[in-house]
């Protein structure tokens, strides 16, 4: 070390003499080392001033094995650029303060390959729909043939077979901001045996979400359904000739607003119910007119955001049913009130888990005193459950106070709850299971019926647009009133086409 300092202050020494700039002692001298330091801005005398430390050390303070090494651009191809790291580490026996360039090779400084998305796999069976405007359509059509062993659903009753006609229409808005939605589907069961169980339905629904702000949602919904009297109802004449046909219209308004993870809705419904006269096996008809009345209700819910995709809730329910005749075919007054308090819990995890579930208990008070009060614990839930890209699972529970005219029975608390089990051993096929159970408690009647319901189904995809069905049902109910228990084997064969 000592002996490399000595060298370079006598290498110094000599370019100094050299270049004219030794003075005598005690002569004011420009300061070479000061114009390296503060740079020619600092001392225009310095400006022109170059010194060379290089010695036998190999330190060059000129700079010139920085432009040597100068950092090439790299160039598409090369694998391993070259880069220049300026370092601030002081050389031995050289000058502090210029700047040493070291040259290495840096895998960090490599362009880097862009990583792009996987591109989101199309299931090829998958229907497109179509685009009209600012709307997506997906028809779909379906044709089916089965027999039934059992179609009216009660004891001793022949087999039929039978053709279902089913057709389906969903409208999507694509909007930024706002929402509209349709769902429509109409069926007609056609027996060829027992025209008395034929059975027409068309549900219809239409909704609008109107976003005023971020926080504050109005929901729009009109609805209307059509359908009959289920088979084996105590509502029904023996001698029924035509299952009779009944409508229901109504809408809502809805508004719902949120306070960060807090939100509160208000919502107000009303509906008509009308049915058509029974037809009887003898040519005469009966009247249903005093089955038709308006209900009105309403519900306010709040439920808070504990953690993300999870949000309880509280709501209270309650609606009022108005007849068109205060008395009916046995002289009894129909018209009630009802209140249902319920507490559950949304879901909504991203492709796992989404829907609703919850518990609550109804009472329903009718304003004839001789009509018992019809209550009891209820529970409804929609869930999907994807276990899988290839399973998915999906929970239904409903509960409903359904009207009766039987004589001194206050009506019919239903409650049904089923699991589905969807699988895909192929894209094209795909397999089904179905579970149901239903429990028809009615009050003022010591009557209780459990139904319970077994199904199976294989669905074959031809492609986009046409796919192949096969499906077993068994459908059974288990009375404490004799002359009503019933087995029934349902095979069927479809055909559907969808866009």
């Amino acid at each position: 070390m000592l002996a490399a300092a000595c060298v370079c202050l006598v290498s110094a020494a000599e370019t100094r003499a050299q270049s004219g700039t030794d003075q005598t002692p005690g002569a004011s001298a420009p300061d070479p080392w000061r114009a390296q330091r503060s740079g020619p801005a600092a001392d225009p005398q310095a400006t022109n001033v170059q010194t060379s430390a290089a010695g036998d050390t190999g330190f060059d303070a000129t700079g010139g094995a920085a432009k040597k090494n100068k950092k090439k651009k790299p160039k598409p191809g090369d694998p391993h650029p070259v880069s220049a790291l300026p370092t601030s580490a002081p050389p031995v026996g050289g000058n502090r303060s210029a700047p040493q360039t070291v040259t290495r090779a840096s895998s960090a400084d490599a362009p880097r390959p862009v990583r792009r998305p996987k591109p989101t796999l199309q299931d090829p069976y998958e229907a497109l729909g179509l685009r009209v405007g600012t709307f997506l359509l997906r028809p779909s059509i379906e044709v089916t043939r089965g027999i039934d062993s059992n179609p009216a659903h009660l004891p001793g009753r022949g087999r039929s077979a039978f053709t279902l006609m089913d057709s389906t229409l969903n409208v999507r808005s694509q909007w930024s901001r706002h929402e509209f939605g349709l769902d429509l589907r109409g069926s007609y069961s056609d027996y060829d045996s027992v025209p008395s169980s034929n059975r027409p339905m068309v549900d219809a629904k239409a909704y609008t979400r109107i976003d005023v702000t971020r926080n504050t949602k109005i929901n729009l919904e009109g609805r209307y359904l059509l359908s009959t009297d289920y088979p084996g109802s105590p509502n029904l004449p023996v001698d029924i000739a035509k299952l009779p046909i009944f409508t229901t219209t109504g809408g809502s308004v809805g508004l719902i607003q949120s306070f960060n993870r807090l939100e509160l809705s208000a919502k107000v419904n009303v509906d008509r119910t009308v049915y058509q006269d029974s037809k009887l096996t003898d040519g005469t008809t009966s009247s249903n007119h005093d089955r038709d009345y308006n209900q009105y209700g309403g519900a306010v819910r709040a439920g808070y955001e504990v953690f993300p995709g999870v949000k309880p809730f509280v709501e209270l329910a309650g609606d009022t049913r108005h007849h068109d005749l205060a008395f009916d075919r046995n002289g009894f007054q129909r018209d009630s009130t009802a209140l249902t308090p319920k507490v559950g819990t949304t879901f909504d995890f991203a492709r796992r888990l989404t829907g609703e579930i919850s518990v609550g208990y109804l009472t329903r008070e009718f304003k004839d005193a001789a009509l018992q009060e019809l209550h009891g614990m209820v529970a409804d839930a929609s869930l999907i459950y994807a276990a899988s890209g290839l399973t998915t699972a999906t929970l239904t529970a409903s509960s409903r106070a359904e009207e009766v005219v039987v004589a001194g029975v206050s009506g019919a608390l239903r409650r049904d709850v089923g699991l589905q089990i969807d699988h895909a051993f192929r894209r094209w096929l795909i397999g089904t299971v179905r579970v149901g159970f239903g429990l028809d408690d009615y009050v003022g009647l010591d009557r209780t019926d459990k139904r319970t319901s077994l199904g199976a189904a294989i669905t074959y995809k031809l492609n986009r647009y046409l796919s192949l069905k096969g499906e077993y049902r068994y459908d059974q109910l288990r009375s404490n009133t004799s002359g009503v228990d019933y087995n029934a084997n349902v095979f069927l064969v479809g055909l559907k086409l969808q866009r």
